[in-house]
């Protein structure tokens, strides 16, 4: 076996796949989707980001390049179509799993953008947009409300972890482990927290916004 199969990147990118495959599957089944269905929704939710982050910065798009991560995110989901009522017994499972698969693809995406050479603010940006378009186009597809349209904490978390991470690189270029487990952290600490206390922005930092008149 490939030692490459143990390589950080490949592990983080390996289990943000499958997190996010199963976040699909979970949003599909509320809607009865068939098995056919829920693994299209399963592979549209976790490689969206990915596929739109390695266009962007003009690399060999990931899923394509490496075959395999399409046979982890079907597996995933295969196994989450059939396990359903077990995912859904824990407290809000689609979005404790949305923010574990966040946290991981922003910090692979980072990783990405600085190994092509370009700059930590671009970096970032890049890890918020791989962070939040799988679950974008995973709320579309199974007509559900989007979480960046709600006034909860959840690009946020990711920006803020992105930040934090290449601040870390810079001042910590050696500590490449905590560094990633720490970014990791950060963000799923700060998104769980929002989502068990209904954190959000102080109402003066909100915007109002009015309902279309007819």
């Amino acid at each position: 076996m490939s030692l490459a199969l143990f390589a950080p990147d490949y592990l983080i990118g390996t289990i943000g796949i499958a997190v996010f495959a199963i976040t699909g599957v979970l949003a599909g089944a509320k809607k009865g989707m068939d098995l056919f269905g829920i693994i299209v929704i399963g592979l549209v939710t976790a490689f969206g980001g990915g596929t739109l982050r390695d266009v962007i910065i003009d690399a060999p798009v990931f899923w394509i390049q490496n075959f395999n991560y399409v046979w982890i995110a079907t597996t995933a989901a295969i196994i989450a179509f059939f396990m359903e009522d077990y995912f859904w017994k824990t407290y809000k499972p689609l979005l404790h799993l949305d923010a574990v698969g966040v946290a991981l693809f922003n910090v692979q995406a980072i990783d990405k953008t600085l190994l092509l050479g370009y700059t930590p603010a671009v970096a970032v940006i890049m890890g918020l947009i791989t962070g939040i378009t799988g679950g974008i186009m995973r709320d579309i597809l199974a007509d559900r409300p989007n979480l960046i349209l709600k006034n909860d904490l959840y690009a946020t978390p990711i920006l803020i972890g992105g930040i934090l991470y290449v601040i870390m690189i810079q001042l910590f270029p050696n500590a490449t482990t905590i560094n990633t487990i720490t970014a990791i952290a950060v963000v799923v600490i700060i998104r769980v927290a929002a989502i068990r206390w209904n954190l959000t922005f102080p109402k003066w930092l909100l915007f109002a916004g009015k309902e279309s008149e007819n």
